[in-house]
């Protein structure tokens, strides 16, 4: 014990320097945090925590992108209105904060919980609904959405982004809930609460309507389909961006892949997006690509790379259009209000992992598909989801069986 105390005296009096130390494999001890913050400014009558959203700037959220955030803070009720009175709008002002942000570009969205009801860790109560105000970090000039940036100093330290204004106001009030929809058989009323399986020709027809959930902590009383062709260049004509012959319109729809059914897996989780963070795994399930050189000939064979895997899908346009134009067959410039959306399913299977330009896989891959929709507002809603049977009781949700439904593609395993 004695030789130990000693040599622990020689090495101070020495001035050794420690010994070096090396992050592991884990990436996350390998990070370079940094912070951000900044002050929501809420002009509203609305009271509630607020909710502020951080993204990655190049994955927005709906509707520019489909993004999902990356983290979120909650300033409480207190802290941003304190006492004052009800009629009051402020403008009332709070600081924010994210700690173990990484060097990169963000941009920020936030909404007042109006409701209450807000809860991050399910997809059924992480959106905003009728009750809650919306805000942005936005630029002063434009008013677009701000892109900020946690910067890597010349000493290689991150820099904290400071001073990040988030503005919350009345004129961005939440008028409609989501697009809570249960699917059914065009001609029919009666909800599918299994699945509806898509040969191999012939494209599936679904119907999709608007069912009110308003029970325990989901509330989404009201739900609505917002439909509108789009008319960007103003010419009252609907745009068709892509040159597929399809006009293109609000809401938007998504049939993607989930994840074979297996032990330890998430039943909601997204083939290749496991963790559910909106990122494609660096493992997983990759397919083989039609060669768009020579469609018929020999496929581009399967490269290793994990793909994002949806249906080609699209809503009838040609059934919708006689509500979506006026009198002089013009786009109406506001959106009109539907309870039904009919939903075609084609049998093509594409790899999304890059949105603007998706490939054509050699042939359907078997499994379940789940169907989400994309409201012009920015909110979202996912079947199957948390309220299905078998799921809603664990979560203390409640159980909605028309929530069960899946698109199948095969067999069952």
């Amino acid at each position: 014990m004695n030789a130990v105390r000693s040599c622990v005296f020689a090495l101070l009096l020495l001035g050794c320097e420690p010994p070096p130390v090396f992050a592991g494999a884990d990436r996350r001890q390998n990070a370079n945090p940094a912070r951000v913050e900044g002050q929501v400014v809420v002009s509203s009558t609305a009271r509630g925590n607020v909710v502020v959203l951080l993204y990655d700037a190049a994955r927005p959220p709906p509707p520019t992108g489909t993004g999902r955030p990356l983290t979120f803070a909650l300033v409480p009720r207190e802290r941003v209105f304190g006492a004052v009175r009800d009629f009051d709008t402020g403008p009332f002002t709070a600081p924010f904060a994210f700690s173990l942000v990484n060097p990169g570009q963000y941009q920020l969205r936030a909404f007042v919980d109006g409701n209450d009801d807000f809860i991050p860790w399910y997809g059924v109560t992480n959106e905003v609904n009728v009750g809650d105000v919306g805000g942005a970090a936005l630029d002063s000039i434009t008013r677009a959405p701000l892109t900020f940036e946690v910067a890597v100093g010349d000493d290689g330290a991150p820099r904290p982004a400071l001073g990040v204004p988030v503005t919350i106001g009345d004129s961005a009030r939440v008028t409609v809930d989501r697009p809570v929809f249960e699917v059914t058989m065009p001609g029919s009323s009666a909800p599918l609460t299994t699945e509806a399986t898509l040969g191999a020709s012939a494209p599936l027809l679904l119907d999709l309507r608007v069912t009110p959930v308003n029970e325990g902590v989901v509330r989404q009383t009201a739900p609505v389909f917002l439909a509108r062709f789009l008319d960007d260049n103003g010419d009252g004509m609907p745009d068709d961006a892509n040159g597929d012959g399809v006009p293109e319109l609000w809401p938007r729809v998504v049939v993607r892949k989930l994840a074979n059914e297996a032990p330890g897996v998430n039943p909601l989780a997204d083939e290749n997006d496991l963790d559910r963070n909106g990122l494609i795994d660096e493992t997983g399930v990759d397919y083989e690509h039609v060669n768009p050189a020579n469609p018929t000939g020999p496929p581009v064979a399967a490269d290793g790379v994990p793909d994002l895997v949806v249906l080609a899908a699209g809503f009838n346009v040609m059934e919708l259009a006689p509500q979506l134009l006026d009198a002089m067959g013009r786009v109406k410039p506001g959106p009109t209000p539907l309870t039904r959306l009919p939903l075609v399913i084609r049998p093509t299977a594409l790899d999304a992992t890059d949105p603007r330009r998706p490939q054509q896989l050699k042939g359907v891959p078997p499994g379940r598909y789940a169907i989400t929709v994309l409201q012009l507002t920015g909110q979202t809603w996912r079947v199957p989801n948390e309220l299905q049977d078998g799921l809603a009781t664990r979560f203390g949700l409640p159980v909605v069986s028309s929530q069960t439904f899946v698109v199948r593609v095969g067999p069952r395993p």
